[in-house]
């Protein structure tokens, strides 16, 4: 069995992304119990879980688009899909002793889990192709002096 590419990878967590933003926004207490407890009933929870839920829909929608277009363009979505669940992760240990017991190690699993994987992701996705070449480099700057750079009259090729 072939293990997936990283282009595929990403499709799944943009899937993934999708499918808890939908259910945020249908199901808030869903999603906001395990990891709030018993206030994920109250009207301001609610209303938190599916703004985050309109969030993680946008950057799994963002992730899609972008990869029927490019896998280098859809580095930039997948890492901040990284960054929102590295956040995540940082609020959950802020509030860790605060949050309930039996179900707080597996958010903040869940949480630092996605970053990772959205970080290893985007960095093994292709980066989008260079001004001017595979090298990503647009030339030498300066280009259209003599390039002698041996001090006798040219300003000499400074290069990238």
């Amino acid at each position: 069995m072939t293990s997936p590419t990283p282009r595929r990878l990403a499709q799944l967590v943009a899937i993934g992304r999708i499918a808890i933003g939908c259910t945020a926004l249908a199901a808030p207490t869903l999603m906001t119990r395990p990891w709030i407890g018993g206030a994920a009933d109250s009207p301001d929870a609610r209303l938190l879980a599916r703004a985050m839920g309109g969030r993680d829909l946008a950057l799994g929608i963002g992730t899609l688009r972008a990869l029927a277009v490019d896998a280098g363009e859809a580095r930039p979505w997948v890492a901040l899909a990284g960054v929102a669940d590295a956040v995540d992760a940082c609020v959950t240990l802020g509030a860790f002793r605060r949050l309930p017991t039996p179900s707080r190690w597996a958010v903040l699993a869940a949480t630092l889990g996605a970053a990772v994987v959205s970080f290893r992701v985007a960095a093994a996705l292709d980066p989008p192709p260079g001004p001017s070449g595979s090298d990503g480099h647009a030339g030498p700057v300066g280009a259209g002096d003599t390039g002698a750079g041996t001090g006798t009259g040219g300003t000499g090729s400074i290069r990238a």
